[in-house]
């Protein structure tokens, strides 16, 4: 539980732990119409060389003494926030050790000078031990916690829109002042002009000719366009509302009238409309009300345990 870390990592030697910093992130792409593209092929990120494999029971750092073995080095990164520990287990795993190394290093220092024997202290390390319990605790609930058949229903019937999905073709026929760069060696169309382009192109489309080809000719969305159009299968949100509205409303082989969006005119073709059952849906249904069970069961465990407050001391005494 987030709380539970977070109430963790305020000591001194935690922030010493979280020096070492996460992997970088890539910034999100932004689209036009179409779905978040997929990688392309060749461009995969570098693997880090794997750590070599030693047994568990090694010792495999000391610090004074204090000697680790490589099963406690990993619980130790273990206890670390999910999104650093794969790098701590590879480019990252020297500098955390030498963050450990400074960390035990003032520990030892600390019980020296008779730090460990304060009551500030001995209060404080039985707080962070029991928040960590606590951390250990709430996750293990978690794990624990089952989602009934009757909520994953409930849930399932009162996001049934989610479920839906439709896999469409589009042509784009962009005006000015349009997101969509202009293709080379194409006119600047007014808005005017480009809805009476995409009204052609769809009687085109209706007399007979072929969806995909016109979409490759004529289509001003370039990565689609070159697939025939082909935007995949989406579900309702992943588009512009417009675009979202239009390509819901139509059953499988029909052709929309142009709808416009910030990107153009588009003409719509919905190849398949499909919609998982409860038994599909199930796996992101649980995963979307897990947090919820886990939630409630600590509010059951907090009830249960009675708490007290002073009302002068919080400031909650009756005026």
């Amino acid at each position: 539980m987030t709380f539970f870390r977070s109430l963790l990592y305020v000591c001194p030697a935690a922030c010493l732990l979280a020096q070492t910093p996460p992997p970088s992130q890539a910034p999100a792409s932004s689209g036009q119409a179409t779905p978040v593209p997929k990688p392309m092929i060749g461009l995969k990120p570098p693997v880090p060389a794997a750590a070599k494999p030693v047994p568990p029971d090694k010792v495999v750092l000391s610090v004074g003494d204090v000697t680790l073995t490589a099963a406690q080095f990993d619980m130790l990164i273990d206890a670390l926030p999910e999104q650093v520990r794969a790098n701590l287990r590879g480019a990252g795993r020297k500098q955390f050790a030498d963050n450990l190394v400074q960390v035990l290093a003032l520990a030892q220092e600390g019980k020296r000078r008779g730090l460990d024997q304060t009551p500030a202290f001995k209060f404080q390390s039985k707080f962070q031990l029991d928040n960590y319990l606590a951390g250990v605790t709430f996750g293990q609930i978690g794990k624990e916690g089952k989602v009934s058949e009757e909520d994953a229903r409930q849930y399932y019937e009162q996001h049934k829109q989610e479920w839906d999905g439709v896999t469409a073709r589009h042509i784009l026929i962009r005006f000015q002042g349009s997101a969509v760069p202009v293709r080379a060696g194409q006119k600047e169309l007014t808005e005017a002009e480009a809805l009476a382009k995409a009204q052609e192109v769809r009687k085109r489309i209706v007399a007979g000719e072929d969806f995909a080809t016109l979409a490759k000719a004529e289509s001003d969305d370039v990565t689609s366009g070159a697939n025939g159009g082909d935007l995949g299968t989406f579900h309702h949100g992943q588009m512009v509302p417009a675009f979202d509205t239009a390509a819901f409303a139509l059953k499988p082989g029909e052709i929309s009238e142009p709808v416009k969006t910030q990107f153009g005119y588009h003409i719509i073709k919905v190849e398949k409309r499909d919609s998982k059952t409860l038994e599909e849906a199930r796996p992101e249904i649980d995963r979307q009300l897990a947090p919820q069970q886990s939630k409630k069961a600590l509010d059951e465990l907090v009830k249960k345990a009675n708490p007290v407050y002073d009302p002068d001391f919080f400031n909650t005494a009756k005026q």
